[in-house]
């Protein structure tokens, strides 16, 4: 309600105009102090540039950082924009395999075997969309002296850190002093706050590259909305109001979902570590994620995601949002679970 008190006084007070093509300087001066904190290390304003959303920040890192014909090396499972906007810029994608063993944690040796000469950009996503992965430390490390090694550029997607689920640490890239000249963090309020609608993001990264990135910017949008700055300004200095509790919530419903099906009827459930989604596995039916999900819903009127609609590394599962109640979370595995058993019955 702040936030949206925040918007309205600005609009009202005229707050309507073109605006600085950094982005307002309340909202940078906020968000470099924000990750001066959360980083451990000096962040200045000549490091931020803010975009609407985190889509447009990450298209438009993207455009500054590759061209036709270079590779991206980027994580299968990945959330289902990715490739579109790595193929418009004229690059190519290169999935690195995310493994269940793993944890769908990022592995190093994974990344070097698809590292050729035309590769340009390791693109990390943590907290990972769709698995709720969430990179450790000794990863984020490990990434970074193969991206220095090879002279790549790392863009991490960080729009899910405050959804982190209690107890479990964040490492980005972006904390690591020796790796500030070849890190890009991408984020906005829009899952912290709760507020997609508002398109609200930005990007750290040296400040060179914000500089080469500033002109893309402009003819792009010209500037974002100086009520939009105002309210984020605000969202982005103090502790998210809902974040926590959101985390808490979907952590508990990510338990309920593994008590409800991890062993019933072949299936198997991956426990994430953030985010608002879980994974099942339901290779052992014998359906693909996509055909299990199409037949769910026409014979238990449950709505999942099929995996492959995350890539090919997603074949065989199905995402399940954590953002219902308890109640209909319940209802919706118990259903899964019927449906499940079916299927094994008629395979035997």
């Amino acid at each position: 309600e702040p936030f949206l008190e925040a918007a309205t006084r600005a609009m009202r007070a005229g707050r309507t105009g073109y605006s600085n093509g950094r982005g307002e300087p309340a909202v940078v001066a906020a968000l470099a102090a924000r990750y001066t904190a959360r980083r451990g290390r000096p962040i200045g304003t000549n490091q931020v540039m803010c975009l609407p959303g985190t889509q447009t920040t990450l298209y438009a890192v993207l455009r500054t950082l590759v061209e036709a014909g270079d590779e991206v090396l980027l994580g299968d499972p990945m959330y289902a924009t990715y490739e579109g906007l790595i193929s418009q810029t004229g690059a190519r994608v290169v999935p690195v395999p995310l493994r269940p063993e793993h944890g769908f944690r990022m592995q190093v040796a994974d990344v070097a075997a698809r590292i050729t000469p035309r590769t340009r950009v390791l693109f990390l996503n943590t907290p990972h969309n769709p698995t709720g992965a969430v990179l450790r430390a000794e990863d984020i490390r490990a990434l970074g002296d193969l991206a220095r090694a090879h002279d790549l550029w790392i863009l991490s997607d960080e729009v899910y850190e405050d959804l982190v689920f209690p107890g479990v640490p964040f490492a980005s890239p972006l904390d690591l002093a020796d790796l500030a000249d070849r890190v890009v963090i991408a984020s906005s309020i829009s899952k912290s706050h709760a507020a997609p609608g508002f398109r609200s993001g930005w990007c750290i990264g040296p400040a060179e590259f914000c500089q080469r990135l500033l002109p893309l910017s402009e003819t792009m949008l010209f500037g974002s909305q100086p009520f939009i700055a105002d309210m984020t300004a605000l969202a982005v200095s103090e502790p998210s109001p809902v974040a926590v509790g959101m985390a808490e919530r979907f952590s508990r419903r990510a338990g309920l979902i593994g008590q409800a099906l991890d062993g019933v009827a072949g299936l198997r459930v991956h426990q994430p570590q953030a985010g608002m989604f879980a994974l099942v596995d339901v290779r052992a039916t014998g359906l693909s994620g996509t055909a299990f999900a199409a037949s769910l819903l026409e014979r238990e009127r449950v709505a999942v995601m099929p995996g492959e609609s995350f890539g090919a590394g997603l074949g065989g599962w199905l995402r399940l949002s954590l953002t219902q109640t308890d109640e209909r979370i319940m209802e919706a595995t118990a259903r899964i679970a019927a449906h499940a058993a079916t299927l094994l019955g008629n395979a035997a």
